[in-house]
């Protein structure tokens, strides 16, 4: 932590001349971030809780469909996942099979199916035909009409139809939920520079105003009032996102790392793992989770950490450090 109390520091590790393990300051806390801005819906990409709100879901609901391998974002920037049109696309046709009566793992099953049997084809329920009748799923390419699994189709669940659909859906702008989505956004913007915080605040309470529910909006909240020293009030802020969302991966990160400040290492290390199990792409938590791991003097459990930090970020601005507690690692 720098003097005067300037809040800019989570917590992160280096080494000091004699080796031994250091803290040193760090990134501030984890942004619940929109997707990169875009111009054509085909060409964007898509956070979770832009897809949850799309379609009506749950974030939680995506989250567990992308860990059990049904279907998940496919594109990745700025060390975060995203969802890609076509990904939007077989969401809709996942959650039109559902609407129609075809059981979750019959769905998954057929889909595990389709990609063994087309491995060229990485999201089957937007590439092919999607056929159902309310037991099963049949696909159809130029061969004709098949089942991957068993069963017979009736039902024609032409993908054409729900592109059409999803780009619809992209372009409603006019219900509160809507409006609250679009204010949030302009305080990702404000967020940016110190100079407006006042402004970012000013969009996501309006943002909360429309839409309570709203987790992304409350946890870069509480990122603000974490940079203005207001440890308890950010705390309340990350609280009451998970309260919306619990499987939200950057309120219980930030809840974490607030927890590894106050040397409280046992929280910590069980808010890192949350957010990890909510999101095993976090690269950040799993660094901090390692770090924590060998705080306690753990540093068997904290090395599969270190590894999977970097081969998510092998350029991240940490690795250097993830090497080096591997190498001490394997000499000892």
């Amino acid at each position: 932590m720098s003097e005067g109390g300037d809040r800019d520091n989570v917590i992160r590790v280096g080494f000091g001349d004699d080796g031994r393990l250091m803290r040193a300051p760090s990134a501030e806390p984890a942004p619940s971030q929109p997707a990169p801005p875009r111009s054509d819906p085909r060409d964007g990409l898509y956070a979770v809780s832009e897809v949850a709100r799309l379609f009506g879901f749950k974030p939680s609901r995506l989250r567990y469909w992308h860990r059990s391998g049904l279907l998940g974002p496919s594109a990745r920037v700025g060390g975060r996942n995203y969802y890609t049109f076509q990904d939007l696309v077989s969401v809709r046709v996942a959650k039109g099979l559902l609407e129609e009566g075809v059981p979750l793992q019959q769905v998954r099953a057929s889909v595990e199916s389709l990609r063994e049997a087309f491995p060229e084809t990485s999201r089957p329920l937007s590439e092919l035909r999607v056929l159902a009748d309310g037991r099963a799923v049949v696909v159809e390419d130029e061969a004709g009409a098949y089942e991957p699994t068993t069963g017979q189709a009736v039902l024609d669940f032409s993908v054409d139809r729900f592109e059409s659909d999803v780009v619809r859906l992209l372009h409603f702008d006019h219900d509160d939920r809507a409006r609250a989505y679009e204010h949030y956004l302009e305080g990702c913007r404000y967020d940016e520079n110190e100079r407006t915080y006042d402004e970012a605040e000013h969009a996501y309470k309006k943002a909360l105003s429309l839409d309570p529910t709203l987790s992304n909006a409350l946890t870069n909240l509480g990122n603000l009032e974490y940079r203005r020293d207001h440890l308890e009030e950010a705390e309340t802020y990350y609280r009451r996102a998970l309260e919306c969302d619990p499987e939200q991966p950057e309120a219980l990160y930030n809840l974490g790392f607030l927890c590894f400040e106050r040397d409280e290492i046992d929280p910590a290390i069980i808010l890192f793992s949350k957010a990890i199990e909510s999101d095993p792409s976090f690269a950040d938590a799993h660094f901090n989770l390692a770090m924590a791991l060998e705080e306690r003097g753990d540093g068997s459990a904290a090395r599969p950490h270190w590894q999977q930090y970097l081969a998510l970020e092998p350029e991240g601005s940490w690795a250097d450090i993830a090497e080096k507690h591997l190498e001490r690692g394997r000499r000892r």
